[in-house]
């Protein structure tokens, strides 16, 4: 089965930058989607980014558009998210996560499609 590993989460003031991994072993070959999802005290688990890693399509949700990037190494078998522009709102438990389950290169949203995770990494962000 997959397993992931996030690492890059941390404390940043409003306006900084954060950039976290998420390293996949096993079963590498099966993953159609991987994405990021972060929950908040009392909140639910949202979408953040995810990618099409045939193809490397990305989707984001409106929060952080412009602000955010995920990528993938194929080589080494990672996945980022560069994140900008921080805001207090970001702040959150970010997860990966990765799926089997795709179509036509499209990255389903939902959570609950998902699979596989990590661990999660803790972001805050001070104002």
């Amino acid at each position: 089965q997959v397993q992931l590993v996030e690492s890059g989460g941390g404390s940043v003031q409003a306006g900084g930058s954060l950039r976290l991994s998420c390293v996949a072993s096993r079963d590498t070959y099966s993953i159609y989607c991987m994405g990021w999802f972060r929950q908040a005290p009392g909140k639910e688990r949202e979408g953040v980014a995810r990618i099409y890693t045939g193809g490397g399509s990305t989707y984001y949700a409106d929060s952080v558009k412009g602000r955010f990037t995920i990528s993938q190494d194929n080589a080494k078998n990672t996945l980022y998210l560069q994140m900008n522009s921080l805001k207090p709102e970001d702040t959150a438990m970010y997860y990966c996560a990765a799926t089997q389950k795709g179509f036509g290169g499209y990255c389903n949203p939902e959570w609950y499609e998902y699979n596989y995770w990590g661990q999660g990494t803790q972001v805050t962000v001070s104002s």
